[in-house]
């Protein structure tokens, strides 16, 4: 399995210019690529292959002065990066999206590098951890988290935060391969994910949503005083370095709590079934979409996936339509506008909370979807008796993650 561990770098002010200077170089022979790319379509009716381009880079430093001051395996990997770019232009066009041409990178849209396969190692020096970068420097690296004995490191990605941090990123193979996901799934569950409640699942637990609306007030004022500096001024570089904080704050501390609740449904059940929502349809929508943005479903369902996988659970995402409509119980749909939170069936009496009901089908759906062995009959019929009302049994704040045994003593008490 592939991996990747992210680590914060300490540069001097000395590695921090040698950095940047490889990075521009980078980026410069980005842009020339990119050029040597359009005028070989122009004059020759078609793209030249990946092949073509990266045999002229060792004839641009006959020319160029300071390429030959980046390692080689740097240099290859700026053009795979162009074409990377290229495919998923057109793996947008194929599914019907308007797209445009590749651009040049202005110095702030090109902020990574990376050694491929070799020139890059983990080593001691003067008693700390450093990363030795080829023709580069020994960087002092933090390893909050030890990489694996049996890892084998692949690349690695330099790359510079807005807020002006260094990163390095590890790609790391394991040889060990994840588990198969059992063929009867015992416990299984269906979750729909919202703004008021971000996610309620059929074990009756509710999650809160994130509360980030201080740190969005800190960032609108950073953000006004920012409009207020003349632009290109030190005063404006310090507090868009301020803004880029705020930014990187909001971003962490939203991942942080993804990162916690995907994994605790990925080790707690043995199969997990999500709606597939069009999230960026959603975003498109007038109406409500600030909050769509900040609930990152997208995110949450990725982080989710690969968890899943890595822990040897079944993931299915299904048909999100009709999923609030419809009766977990006898199944007639019944329309009900938006801030109606209660279901109730005029076919078969059944009332559920709104959420509650449309996560029961949407487990319903999965395991239909998914056609694995189940230790219940039907969850839905079995689970729900039309003369039970079901809610929220449970309702979990977003900074106190759920643990089995401490839900299990709050339902018994």
């Amino acid at each position: 399995m592939y991996y990747a561990y992210k680590y914060h770098l300490k540069p001097s002010d000395a590695h921090r210019k040698e950095l940047d200077r490889h990075r521009d170089i980078c980026r410069q022979l980005y842009n020339h690529t990119l050029y040597r790319l359009n005028e070989y379509q122009e004059n020759h009716g078609e793209l030249p292959s990946m092949t073509t381009l990266r045999s002229e880079v060792p004839d641009l430093k006959k020319w160029w002065d300071g390429l030959s001051d980046v390692y080689s395996k740097v240099l290859q990997t700026v053009v795979e990066r162009l074409f990377d770019n290229l495919k998923g232009l057109s793996k947008l066009k194929e599914n019907g999206y308007g797209v445009g041409q590749l651009k040049w990178k202005p110095p702030r849209e090109f902020r990574s590098f990376t050694y491929s396969q070799s020139g890059f190692k983990l080593d001691k020096k003067g008693g700390q951890t450093v990363l030795s970068l080829s023709k580069l420097a020994d960087i002092p690296i933090k390893l909050h988290r030890s990489i694996p004995d049996d890892a084998t490191l692949k690349q690695v990605t330099i790359k510079k935060e807005p807020t002006g941090e260094w990163f390095a990123t590890f790609g790391v193979e394991m040889d060990c391969e994840p588990p198969e996901p059992p063929e009867n799934p015992e416990e299984c569950v269906g979750i729909d994910v919202g703004i008021l409640k971000y996610a309620h699942d059929t074990d009756g637990m509710a999650v809160g949503s994130l509360n980030l609306s201080d740190e969005r007030d800190r960032l609108e004022r950073e953000q006004r005083k920012l409009s207020q500096k003349q632009h290109g001024s030190n005063n404006w570089e310090k507090q868009r370095r301020r803004v880029a904080e705020c930014h990187a704050d909001l971003r962490r501390k939203r991942r942080d709590f993804l990162h916690k609740l995907s994994n605790y449904y990925a080790r707690e059940y043995d199969l997990i079934a999500v709606e597939d929502l069009n999230v960026k349809g959603m975003m498109e929508s007038p109406s409500n979409s600030r909050n769509t943005a900040s609930a990152a479903w997208r995110m949450f369902f990725s982080l989710l996936e690969y968890k899943c996988e890595h822990e040897g659970t079944h993931f299915v995402a299904v048909n999100p339509r009709g999923t609030t409509k419809e009766c977990a119980s006898c199944g007639v749909s019944t329309g009900k506008p938006l801030w109606v939170r209660k279901h109730s069936c005029p076919a078969c009496g059944f009332e559920a909370d709104r959420d509650a009901n449309a996560a029961w089908n949407i487990l319903s759906r999965g395991l239909e979807k998914v056609g694995v062995g189940h230790s219940e009959s039907t969850p839905v019929e079995t689970a729900l008796p039309v003369d039970t009302p079901v809610s929220a049994k449970r309702v979990v704040e977003a900074g106190s993650l759920p643990l089995k045994e401490r839900t299990a003593a709050a339902m018994s008490e």
